[in-house]
């Protein structure tokens, strides 16, 4: 055990660490070892107190989520050389695991999951129960219907691993100091922070709060509400199994999906952690209320086998040696959950220089990763690819305290639930965060969860089968999804837009700001435009669309799950390049409602005196006018291609507004429409969606964005030298627009693309996000090839639920947008619908 240093050595810093858990430790040796001097990390009590010391140690490659999947694949990489590098033996064992299918729903949850992994380096399979049984010859295969196996899986000693990423950060010139407790952190006026202890204060250029459950309390200092909750995991570790000893080698860890529990080897007995569903397990709240007590570092709960007894009995029907096993320890230790189980990892909105990594369910896999990945972050000011997923400002005033401990309780409950595409969970909803149209809809629609808002996805008529049906395949929303297509393309539609972040921007330097941030033009007076901010790699960060309304006042709007994400690295940039000018989030205050169809001229019209027509109220313009005497920022914009307006407005207003339009349109046959309607009119017409075809792993040109990026402008934008030389050495991938042959199953997105070239069937892409065209009446896809193969014509094929379906790269888009229709028609062609 290693002695403790209570002192601070040191009164400035780069960096100051807080807290000397895992992530903490993993985050100390990854910055230290890239070179930055002055890291210091804080420990309260110990290394590894918290939850870290007592953790089951689990490390898997398998994550449902893409990029995830890389954070878990360096973490095991890392792992696997700590103990050469550092001379500190970590435990490491790799048996392999295997997750269970004992449900034909489940193996088609597997073949989903196969289906995403054939673009990934990392190994992973389908088996068959035999080859489970040949892995894991102690299972009960009576339910066994098939495995997904990742060799490379196994568990290693949190507390041994600790030490060895401890050794290599003093290696490389960290100082781990502790016990040293913060007492108080003050924000300077400079951004620079006063890090307070019993021993003295740091001066630090940033702060991470990596405290585990002590994050809340840190978060507190600052007057930030971190939306983390303590929730009771047990684990139970049984003697030596006679059958488990007589083995040559070790068990790979298992899974039973339907069991809800993990299971491996503990030296020649087992080890068994179960998942209690929402109404059993149990949250630590009074630690939310109150704080964490003081002294508690490395305490356990009281156990309560009760709890978990249908988990015990079912592993026990599973594994049934386990049955004559027994029991040596119970292990009740607290892990903080998150409300999605995603940890919170980067830098904060609002708070210049705070960085956090807490709200770790999976500590251990994810701290060699997250270490890495937010060390890259710190040292290069943009992330090395793009984990919007585990973004902290996903989260925002509407995240109650009431609604992270719904939410934990769900996720923990639904831990090894299946994965179905286009998930809701419903626990802790609606938030306090719900449109001026919340009320009005509710009853007639299946609604989906952003942000905190709730947005229609899709609306009920007589005969639906209405609710959440979730599927594999073509489910209840099909057929109205496509009634409302219909609508859109032949007689005007509505839908409820305002969970979009809204921000205004004013001031003497605005305009010098955008032509900074954006890669496209500033827009004039009157005018709107899409633009995107590039990170200085030329990624692309975000896409907004941006409206002056006045001379030096604009409008930018986001998409939902971008508003803190963009408005951070705006405030930023502004702080960074001292610029005059004020920037308001009115995301809250705004309701934002579009109505977009052939027939939406017509309507509208009849509810204002101003002018509508074409020639007056052109595409891409913006002004503010009155509808039925009620007051909106109107943009003509539509995502769904068509004719259409944005209709921006206080939240207090929409019924009113809504109400008129719907009245105003019952000659025409008006009615509702939701975003799965929008997303396949969006998908005919060609249009990308930020965070499917373009993100922080993206550039703009190879996602077919030129036309938005000015690299003749004069002002140097973000990222635009880094754009002329990725022109200059010429792209290796783009985006392609394909058609696919398929039965009752279409494309989401994240798929793997296959080509049959002359030696073999190889993956050669991925899909970025589908949907099936009403229009063409076949599957349709956005996906990234290499160059040699992105041509008109080209023959591949799309894996979907284990089958691979022939496509063809076709000329996008399949549907001509409106105002393009209009402007072949006054040159006399007769364009494509």
């Amino acid at each position: 055990k290693e002695a403790s240093s209570p002192s601070l050595g040191k009164d400035r810093a780069d960096t100051v660490i807080i807290g000397g858990g895992c992530v903490g430790v993993s985050l100390a040796y990854h910055l230290a070892k890239a070179g930055l001097k002055d890291v210091v990390l804080l420990e309260k009590s110990e290394l590894t107190a918290g939850s870290t010391w007592h953790a089951a140690g689990l490390t898997t490659y398998f994550h449902p989520g893409i990029n995830l999947k890389k954070i878990h694949a360096y973490s095991i990489k890392l792992y696997e050389k700590l103990e050469e590098e550092t001379g500190q033996p970590v435990g490491f064992h790799q048996p392999g695991s295997i997750r269970i299918a004992s449900t034909p729903t489940r193996v088609d949850e597997f073949k989903y999951q196969m289906t995403r992994a054939g673009w990934h380096p990392t190994e992973q399979y389908l088996i068959t129960p035999e080859k489970v049984q040949e892995l894991f010859p102690l299972l009960n295969m009576d339910k066994v219907l098939a495995g997904l196996y990742n060799p490379g899986d196994g568990h290693i000693d949190p507390y041994s691993l600790t030490m060895a990423l401890a050794a290599g950060a003093r290696k490389y010139g960290a100082q781990l100091n502790y016990p040293v407790q913060v007492t108080k952190l003050n924000s300077r006026s400079d951004g620079t922070w006063e890090v307070e202890t019993p021993l003295g204060i740091i001066q630090a250029k940033r702060i991470v709060n990596t405290a585990g459950f002590w994050a809340r309390d840190i978060g507190k200092m600052i007057g930030l509400q971190h939306p983390l909750i303590p929730v009771h995991h047990q684990y139970i570790v049984t003697s030596t199994v006679p059958e488990v000893k007589a083995l040559k080698t070790e068990l790979p860890v298992i899974r039973d999906l339907e069991g809800s529990y993990y299971l491996r080897q503990e030296r020649d007995g087992l080890l068994f952690g179960p998942y209690e569903s929402e109404e059993k397990m149990k949250l630590q709240e009074s630690w939310v209320t109150n704080g964490v007590p003081p002294g508690f570092g490395k305490e356990l709960f009281e156990s309560d086998l009760d709890r978990i007894m249908e988990h015990i009995e079912a592993a026990m029907e599973m594994v049934p040696v386990l049955r004559k096993a027994d029991i040596v320890n119970t292990i009740a230790g607290p892990i903080t959950y998150s409300p999605d189980i995603l940890p919170m990892v980067g830098p904060h909105q609002g708070v210049r220089n705070y960085w956090v990594a807490i709200g770790f369910g999976y500590g251990i896999i994810h701290a060699g990763g997250m270490g890495k990945y937010l060390s890259d972050w710190i040292l290069e000011g943009e992330p090395p690819f793009d984990l919007i997923e585990v973004d902290p400002n996903r989260y925002g005033k509407w995240t109650t305290t009431e609604y992270t401990a719904a939410k934990a309780r769900e996720s923990y409950g639904f831990n090894n639930i299946v994965g179905y595409p286009k998930e809701e969970r419903f626990a802790g909803r609606p938030t306090e965060r719900t449109s001026g149209l919340y009320d009005l809809l509710k009853s007639k629609c299946s609604m989906g969860f952003h942000a905190g808002w709730e947005q229609p996805h899709w609306f009920y008529k007589p005969g639906d089968e209405t609710g959440y049906k979730p599927s594999f395949r073509r489910t209840n929303w099909f057929v109205p999804v496509g009634r409302e297509y219909k609508q859109v393309m032949e007689k005007v539609g509505v839908i409820d837009l305002s969970p979009f972040g809204k921000f205004k921007v004013k001031g003497t330097d605005s305009v010098k700001l955008l032509d900074h941030l954006f890669a496209n033009v500033v827009p004039k007076v009157g005018s709107t435009n899409i633009s995107h901010m590039l990170t200085p790699r030329g990624k692309v960060y975000a896409e907004l669309t941006v409206s002056q309304m006045y001379p030096g006042e604009f409008m930018l709007v986001t998409g939902s799950g971008s508003e803190l994400h963009d408005l951070r690295w705006i405030e930023e940039e502004i702080t960074r390049g001292g610029y005059k000018v004020e920037i308001e989030n009115m995301t809250d205050e705004m309701g934002v409602l579009s109505v977009a169809g052939p027939y939406a001229r017509q309507v509208l019209q009849k509810l204002t005196k101003e002018d509508l027509s074409d020639a007056s109220f052109k595409f891409l313009q913006c002004r503010h006018l009155k509808l039925s005497n009620i007051a909106v920022t109107a943009i003509r914009i539509s995502y769904t291609g068509e004719l259409g307006w944005e209709l921006y407005h206080r939240k207090e207003d929409s019924v009113p507004l809504y109400s008129a339009i719907m009245e105003a349109g019952q000659k025409e046959g008006i009615d509702d429409f939701g975003t799965y309607a929008l997303n396949a009119l969006r998908l005919e017409k060609g249009f990308r969606a930020w965070g499917a075809e373009m993100n922080c792993d993206t550039n703009p040109l190879e996602a077919g964005l030129e036309y938005f990026v000015k690299l003749n402008k004069a002002a140097d934008f973000i990222g635009k030298q880094a754009l002329k030389q990725i022109k200059e050495k010429g792209l290796k991938r783009r985006l392609v627009y394909l058609t696919l042959e398929t039965d009752n199953i279409d494309p989401e997105g994240n798929e793997s693309v296959w080509h049959n070239g002359k030696a073999r069937t190889i993956v050669i892409g991925n899909t970025t996000s589908g949907c099936f065209s009403y229009g063409a009446q076949q599957s349709l896809a956005f996906a990234y090839v290499p160059m040699e193969l992105s041509k008109v014509g080209q023959k591949l094929e799309v894996e979907l639920l284990g089958k691979n379906y022939p496509a063809t790269i076709i000329q996008e888009p399949l549907v001509l947008t409106e105002p393009t229709r209009m402007r072949l028609q006054r040159k006399g062609e007769s364009p494509k619908i």
